[in-house]
């Protein structure tokens, strides 16, 4: 029977099932596990910060437990096969076939670029020597070309003139990622790294729409079309004809759930487990929790990052995770790991209102999260109110 309503712990469900957390781990982690992972969420966020472990490789360790992280970057931030780099959400890997789907993004830039007073329009010979550069020369990360080029006003995370031309052209796709080396960005003309079919794919901008507010519902699962729009940052007026599409086409069904204000969309394919018990941690850039509004309607989870917020004024820590428990948000734990001292380091540790926190579970997984780092111990530093009961559990681990 069609179902009309959900209730917001079914929801939750529905939510946690589509992001494949709801299913048991593999026995082994292999290439079939990984690309099947990233596929079906459709992008992992790519982010900097390395204080416990970079953003793309958590979603992966949260859904199939401990992994080589390095086959996971041979997969994903080596030169294009399966997966390619774009703004897709943030900076983002996609799999290769969804960059036809982004071109329109790519085109939107472009015409900015020519209408405006923009870096591109005001230094059209600097953007056409950087792409004679790697057109002779072949993919290279931005130092490289900045050291060729001369011109170098300071690191090239200070975004002197060439890296901010060569990320104008990646913006409007004249040019490509071919990897990362070292976590620095690989630039290539679209020639040089993509299939020839890829290149010659052309998709409307309605249809590559229909396909990306698609892929968004399938991988949340349920959403609003407010969720289903942040997926990969689409505009409203844009999402509303693709939901009006696969509504009639019977691949997504309105829906109500409980305590949201606004309707919801639920995916056909979506399953609707009796139960979840699932055992994560969460990156901050997890799409379980990186549209703010989501996580408070689904969990009742205020979740702020506080990376940017001067010490004194944090509330929770540096680089805080949600803890993720049955198919609850029950606590959230700031982790370090020092790697010259070999501890994971749990620098302050927070229950989740009145839910409870089954503390033995969390310590295991810290001690599986510092394994799978590399590192021999857990260390829970005397900040917040789950701390002592943590340090015990860790303790008796």
């Amino acid at each position: 029977m069609p179902v009309d309503q959900l209730s917001l712990p079914l929801a939750r469900r529905v939510a946690l099932a589509a992001q494949g957390l709801a299913r048991p781990r593999p026995a082994s982690v292999g290439t079939r596990q990984l690309v099947g992972a990233v596929g079906r969420l459709g992008l992992l966020q790519i982010d900097s910060v390395n204080v416990f472990e970079r953003s793309h490789h958590l979603p992966v360790l949260a859904r199939l437990g401990p992994y080589d992280r390095s086959r996971l970057d041979d997969l994903v931030l080596s030169p294009p096969g399966r997966f390619v780099e774009y703004w897709a959400h943030e900076a983002a890997v996609v799999p290769v076939e969804s960059w036809p789907l982004l071109r329109w993004r790519m085109a939107e830039h472009a015409e900015r670029a020519a209408a405006g007073d923009s870096w591109l329009s005001t230094n059209a010979g600097t953007a056409a020597w950087l792409l004679a550069e790697i057109r002779e020369k072949g993919p290279l990360p931005a130092s490289l070309v900045e050291h060729d080029a001369n011109v170098r006003t300071g690191p090239w995370w200070g975004w002197g003139e060439v890296k901010r031309g060569l990320e104008q052209l990646f913006r409007t796709g004249e040019l490509v990622s071919a990897g990362r080396r070292r976590f620095e960005r690989v630039y290539a003309l679209p020639e040089q790294v993509l299939p020839a079919d890829l290149l010659g794919r052309e998709v409307g901008r309605h249809a590559a729409h229909v396909a990306l507010v698609e892929h968004a519902a399938r991988a949340h699962g349920v959403g609003t079309a407010d969720d289903l729009a942040d997926y990969f940052r689409l505009r409203a007026a844009d999402v509303a004809p693709a939901l009006h599409e696969l509504t009639d086409a019977g691949v997504l069904r309105r829906v109500a759930v409980q305590g949201w204000s606004r309707p919801a969309w639920l995916h056909a394919d979506a399953r609707l487990p009796r139960a979840v018990d699932a055992d994560a941690l969460l990156s901050p850039f997890d799409p379980v929790v990186w549209h703010r509004p989501r996580a408070e309607r689904l969990f009742g989870f205020r979740y702020r990052i506080e990376i940017y917020t001067p010490r004194e004024r944090r509330v929770h820590g540096y680089y805080v995770l949600p803890v993720l428990q049955g198919d609850r948000l029950v606590a959230r734990v700031d982790l370090k790991s020092d790697r010259r001292a070999r501890v994971l380091l749990v620098q302050a540790s927070w229950r989740e209102r009145d839910l409870p926190v089954d503390v033995g579970r969390l310590a295991a997984l810290l001690a599986e999260a510092a394994a799978w780092q590399g590192l021999d111990r857990v260390e829970v530093v005397d900040r917040g109110d789950l701390a002592a009961e943590l340090r015990a559990a860790v303790a008796a681990g």
